[in-house]
């Protein structure tokens, strides 16, 4: 028996049931959290072995760490030269990996499985997260609510740790009861028919793809989701605006910035940050107008747009890249997860917006998820685009095509972007696009697909309006069906661009 391990999950118990939700997001206001980047630093070179190695084989002594400008220079750490060079239990507090109670497993862009331990005190930090929506965006403080898990069980990561979050807001008082049948669409609904009209609103939580489904599906079987107050909530890859309003009209929700919001979050950390109803607002404003999201992001694609509690997790940006620093099972310090973006504070957001006319605070009914927290906008990693005539065509610029009126209706979202050339030595773009189940291929829904997209092409992307000659826009589109195994594969993480061999 580890008297420590139960001292620590007894006070991080304490913390979090007793804290109320406002006092844990306005910390930033009365600590510093540079300073608290710089305390966890010397509690990691102290406790993790790794770290001390890592550290050593950069010729660095922890002792010359004394400030954040110190901090600032310290090497950055990633996967490859940091946590695939370490046994996992050096990578935990005093070497023990007993420490930790629960190991996930992320299979990553690679396709090799990593293993994620965490002990269930980690697990609160992140629970604020689901806190944050379930309170500020649901109100389900004051609202019957069922949370149905929809993101696969087992070992993977995001079922079991969602489960666990959204469980910890219940214990705490909310008025949450929590379900998992996972992925498994006939479960679902099922419960959705049994228990759901039990309850004032009903929470998805899962991979955006996946939900869609599960609506489209539904929406087929004849299924009336407008009685059951649909809410969602998703992770793992960016989702459009489009997609959002498409699956309100669906479900019958009538208050697009608070009937969602969307994690970013990694197997690495948990969550590192969370749509808000302010969120929302902003980008959907930015939906519309591509000039002020060119502006304020530097990039022809809208990213994933989320705020941040800078006690939990503390970003910086360097060079494009995304690094943060955050307590887990394995402490990351300067962690490098290879995403590209950027972060602004809260009055920067704002007053970035006013240059353009706007204010989100007026486009919200309520105060509820308006909170003075700074904004992390996550383009995803930049290996994910591909090159054509000399643009940059992002997977979410073809993702807004696919959601259009006429197309939407037969397809599943998921495609897969490649630029190849043809037997004349023509470079061409090539876009694979996934039927929906029963949906069969036409030449008129093909012509619609690229149709669809290169307007799309051409009002988001400067670039591909600029340098892609006109007759080479429309993409070359290959309608394949529901779960083709070539580029469908069920079961496997879905990837959406191709490079050419060699």
């Amino acid at each position: 028996m580890r008297r420590e391990k139960r001292r620590r999950l007894s006070e991080a118990l304490e913390a979090f049931f007793t804290t109320p939700l406002d006092d844990a997001l306005e910390r930033h206001f009365h600590r510093d959290p540079r300073d608290e980047a710089v305390r966890l630093f010397h509690e990691v070179t102290t406790r993790v072995p790794a770290y001390r190695s890592f550290l050593a084989d950069h010729d660095i002594d922890p002792l010359t760490i004394r400030g954040f400008a110190d901090f600032e220079r310290l090497p950055i750490v990633t996967k490859e030269n940091y946590l695939q060079r370490h046994p996992l239990p050096d990578l935990c507090r005093d070497g023990r990996l007993d420490d930790c109670d629960m190991i996930a497993v992320s299979s990553g862009s690679t396709g090799t499985p990593t293993f994620w331990p965490r002990f269930v005190a980690d697990e609160l930090g992140i629970a604020r997260r689901f806190e944050q929506i379930f309170h500020d965006s649901f109100n389900a403080d004051t609202r019957s609510t069922l949370a149905v898990i929809c993101f696969a069980l087992g070992t993977w990561v995001g079922g079991m740790y969602t489960a666990d979050c959204v469980r910890h807001l219940a214990a705490k008082g909310y008025r949450i009861t929590v379900i998992t049948p996972g992925n498994n669409k006939d479960e679902i609904f099922r419960v959705l028919a049994a228990l759901g009209p039990s309850f004032e609103q009903v929470v998805l939580l899962g991979y955006p793809p996946f939900l869609k489904d599960v609506i489209d599906t539904g929406c087929a079987r004849g299924f009336d989701f407008s009685k059951l107050g649909i809410k969602w909530v998703t992770a793992g890859e960016v989702f459009s605006e489009e997609l959002r309003a498409r699956m309100g009209e669906q479900v019958g929700a009538t208050t697009p910035c608070f009937d969602s919001a969307s994690l970013y979050g990694t197997a690495d950390a948990g969550v590192l940050g969370n749509e808000t109803p302010l969120s929302i607002a902003i980008r959907r404003f930015l939906a519309a107008r591509p000039d002020a999201a060119r502006a304020l992001f530097g990039q022809d694609r809208l990213p994933t747009l989320v705020q941040y509690d800078p006690m939990s997790r503390f970003f910086e940006q360097k060079d494009g890249m995304l690094l943060f620093s955050g307590d887990n099972g394995v402490p990351l310090i300067r962690y490098g997860i290879l995403d590209s973006g950027g972060i602004l504070s809260f009055q920067g957001m704002l007053e970035a917006l006013a240059s353009f006319g706007f204010d989100p605070r007026d486009e919200l009914a309520s105060a509820r998820g308006v909170r003075a927290l700074p904004f992390v906008w996550v383009f995803g990693r930049s290996d994910f685009t591909v090159s054509y005539h000399g643009a940059n065509v992002y997977p979410e610029n073809v993702t807004v095509g696919l959601e259009q009126p006429g197309v939407r209706e037969w397809v599943t979202g998921k495609f897969v972007l490649e630029a190849l050339e043809n037997e004349d030595h023509e470079r061409r773009l090539s876009i694979v696009v996934e039927l929906a189940p029963g949906a069969s291929s036409t030449d008129a829904r093909r012509d619609a697909v690229a149709l669809a997209i290169e307007e799309e092409l051409v009002r988001l992307n400067s670039e591909f309006k600029s340098y892609v000659p006109r007759e080479r826009r429309t993409p070359d589109v290959t309608l394949a069906p529901a779960g083709d195994p070539a580029y469908f594969p069920v079961g496997v993480k879905h990837r959406y661009t191709r490079k050419p061999a060699g």
